[in-house]
């Protein structure tokens, strides 16, 4: 099977992995780190980064056997992180002569770089406030009390939703609300488009004052490919001040030598914004295509211009005024009266050629704001102004040849050589010019789409994580609350990849165990174990799963090699205390469970185990263990079940009811405990409510061998032999050894009158079991139609 294609904002999602593991890990939440990690690495298990993290999570948690097994491949595989970190494994299981060999090993590599995740790192003194809340709940959980716990945890989860620790902590409580409240869904991220109500970042943006201002946001240079000579102070210009200057103010950085470079005006101005590029175009030649891109004005405060302008009111001509128009159209151009002659331009070129060059600051920003409308920037060269007024003539004779896109060039090359004048008339809608808000696609540069491409992928990267963790919480919500079918539902929803990771494996095997298909569970838990060989997480129910299975053999290897994984831990001393039940030898059973719970006295597995392996011998001790087992977990239906089993066999059967149904509430879909239930009813002597119990339980497990029994002996004392006939049927085809099946069967046929069945089942049952005679001469006096007598337990 090829591994499928990584997405491709999955570095992106790389980034934030990261980040999310490390701030877990610094705030003490190892769990949490190790389910991200987790995550992490089954969307790349080629990728070191990944599974150097995975391996620092797992070391933290204290699963120092899985870690070492992550980074302990083949030596082609290794890197120098992976010999790191195998080091520190090798130095906590007291290895120190490999963890020595390692080191070197590292540094002999003259390539070494310590990565982030084997490096060590500074944690941050105060944690997260998300993550102090969670740590609360869990120290509440720990101490019994759940309405403290499950308020931190909500607390945790709004501050932050990627803490996996305070859902698991409601789950644990039972008190984890609907996903959708809990993770309100987010909508998908869409791609930024390219504007469409922006203005042209070329073009001039009308102002109250009577001149065009230009936008400041991206100017440009009009002289793109022309580079001034830096000891003559140029018109128009700011003379830059003396002293050292950084590259933002220096004229370098603004005319680079033949190339076209983004720049900023100003120091306030963003950063990302890049000039638009445009075809250079010798400045000499006359019969270039159109004018060249004008240059913007630097940003100059607006009273100060304003000021300029009538300060020069009394020297300009009469046609300064219609320079000064705020609005500006096609018309303006092409309208025969109002447009100046060549003559005034030539005069007017020569009479800028006649200034000094070493006119003072404030009236070269007087000159310029009377003789500059739009930005336009002039140069101290009289040729570059004629042969522009004679290019712009040529422009003019052609103008109803030319298209919209043409005269909107022509436009710009009136305001560079200042040729505007009053328009006869309103300009008609068809030569109205595009708008300011009109849609401008050259101003979508390469670098926006690039940006907008990022930002996209980002926040698809935080979109994927964010539904990744919603769709894991619902499947192990639903595992809690034990709706089993719904949580295997949830979790084919996954994406392939962490389909085939071990949470989800052990996710799959827990929930086929709670419904009673073995098989399944034990598929699940063989993958589990080939996957991670030393994993100790959830080793328990498959140590309880092959007792169910009478699986002496696999039980006994798997005692082992848990124990010589770590032999302090509870799950190990579990699996043992199962094996010595399955061998029927209780006291070591008793000894084993007890161990366990000297390593985790908030086990309440163990405890529950050592009430069931007393409950033969003791009952009043089981009570105790059961009741300890409630008080470290009050959600442990099997502690319930086991109280439940104690006042039956004491003929408390209010109790025994009472007990049942607590257990019921917490799993409502066991079939085992809607037949308890029913017993307990039939006990009080409601058989009908009874036998709709046993129904369900029946509908819910076909299988159970128990249940169905249960049934067809509530059958036989309500007199309905034919469908008890056939539940014992089905139980003798199943488990043909068994001899209660066998009694209860021929004593159907005996009441049906089928003396011939009847005999050939009893002398069955005597091969069977030999030593229960007094049952043989009970079905021997039975009678046809005889019922309603008590039936055995057994």
């Amino acid at each position: 099977m090829y591994p499928e294609p990584l997405p491709t904002f999955f570095p992106y999602l790389s980034q934030r992995f990261q980040s999310l593991i490390w701030a877990c890990l610094d705030a003490d939440l190892t769990k949490t780190a190790v389910f991200h990690a987790e995550r992490y690495f089954a969307m790349d298990r080629t990728n070191h980064e990944s599974r150097h993290l995975y391996a620092t999570a797992l070391l933290r948690e204290g699963q120092t056997y899985s870690a070492l097994h992550l980074v302990n491949g083949p030596i082609d595989e290794q890197c120098t992180g992976c010999l790191e970190i195998k080091s520190r494994c090798c130095t906590m299981l007291g290895r120190h002569r490999q963890a020595r060999d390692a080191l070197e090993a590292t540094l002999r590599d003259s390539n070494y770089v310590s990565s982030a995740s084997s490096s060590s790192r500074i944690s941050k003194p105060f944690p997260e406030e998300a993550a102090l809340r969670c740590r609360s709940g869990s120290t509440a959980l720990k101490g019994n009390l759940t309405e403290k716990a499950s308020r931190s945890f909500r607390d945790a989860l709004a501050l932050n939703p990627y803490l996996w620790e305070a859902f698991e902590g409601l789950c644990a409580l039972g008190t984890a609300p609907d996903i959708d409240e809990l993770f309100p869904p987010r909508p998908a991220p869409t791609k930024r488009l390219p504007p469409e109500d922006i203005p042209q970042k070329s073009a001039p943006v009308a102002s109250g004052a009577g001149f065009f201002t230009p936008d400041a946001g991206n100017s440009g240079n009009v002289f793109r490919t022309w580079k001034p000579e830096m000891n003559h102070p140029q018109p128009f210009r700011m003379v830059p001040p003396p002293g050292p200057r950084d590259s933002i103010a220096t004229n370098d950085s603004f005319y680079p030598d033949n190339s076209f470079q983004a720049h900023r005006t100003s120091r306030s101005q963003p950063g990302n914004l890049t000039a638009i590029p445009n075809v250079s175009r010798p400045l000499s030649s006359a019969d270039e295509a159109g004018p060249a891109t004008k240059k913007l004005r630097p940003t100059v405060s607006q009273p100060d211009v304003l000021k300029a302008m009538k300060s020069k009111s009394s020297s300009d001509d009469p046609l300064k005024k219609a320079r000064a128009r705020p609005a500006l159209s096609f018309a303006n151009i092409f309208s025969s009266s109002g447009r100046r002659s060549q003559s005034t331009t030539s005069s007017r070129a020569n009479l800028l050629h006649g200034k000094s060059n070493t006119q003072s600051t404030a009236h070269v920003a007087t000159r310029r704001s009377s003789r500059l409308i739009g930005g336009t920037t002039v140069t101290s060269k009289p040729t570059y102004t004629s042969k522009h007024t004679l290019r712009d003539r040529r422009t003019r004779q052609t103008a109803h040849s030319r298209n919209r896109s043409t005269e909107s060039d022509k436009d710009e090359g009136a305001l560079l050589t200042g040729e505007v004048a009053y328009p006869p008339s309103p300009p008609s809608a068809a030569l109205t010019p595009r708008s300011e808000v009109s849609p401008s696609p050259s101003t979508w540069t390469s670098a926006q789409e690039q940006l907008a491409q990022e930002e996209f992928e980002s926040e698809q990267a935080e979109h994927y994580l964010y539904e990744l963790v919603r769709r894991f919480a619902r499947a192990a919500r639903a595992l809690s609350l034990y709706e089993c079918k719904e949580c295997l539902d949830e979790l084919e929803q996954l994406p392939h990849v962490h389909q085939h990771s071990c949470t989800v494996i052990a996710m799959v095997g827990r929930a086929h165990y709670e419904q009673q298909d073995f098989p399944s569970a034990e598929r699940a838990f063989k993958t589990l174990r080939k996957e991670e060989p030393y994993r100790l997480w959830d080793m328990e129910v498959y140590s309880s799963l092959l007792w169910q299975l009478q699986r002496s053999v696999e039980l006994s290897f798997l005692a082992q090699e848990l124990l010589s994984i770590n032999p302090q831990s509870p799950q190990a001393w579990i699996t043992i205390g199962n094996l010595f039940s399955l061998q029927k030898e209780r006291q070591q059973a008793l000894t084993c469970f007890r161990r366990a719970v000297q390593l985790d006295p908030t086990c309440a597995y163990a405890y529950t185990l050592s009430g069931h392996e007393s409950i033969d011998e003791d009952v009043e001790k089981a009570i105790n263990f059961f009741q300890t087992a409630l008080r470290a977990d009050a959600r442990h239906y099997n502690a319930w079940y086991g109280l439940g089993t104690c006042y039956l066999r004491m003929s408390k059967v209010r109790l025994a009811e009472y007990h049942f149904r607590k257990a019921g509430e917490i799993h409502p879909k066991n079939a085992v405990l809607l037949g308890c239930i029913g017993m307990a009813v039939e006990r009080r002597g409601n058989r009908d409510e009874a036998l709709d119990l046993f129904n369900s339980a029946v509908s819910l497990c076909p299988e159970n061998a128990l249940v169905r029994y249960r049934r067809a002996k509530i059958y036989i004392a309500m007199r309905k032999y034919y469908k008890a006939v056939e539940d014992l049927e089905y139980l003798r085809s199943a488990t043909p050894e068994e001899s209660n099946v066998v009694f209860q069967l021929a004593k159907a046929y005996r009441l049906l009158g089928n003396v011939v069945k009847a005999q050939q089942l009893i002398a069955a049952a005597r091969d069977m079991a030999p030593k229960s005679m007094s049952k043989i001469k009970k079905l021997l006096n039975t009678v046809k139609d005889e019922g309603g007598d008590e039936m055995d337990e057994g």
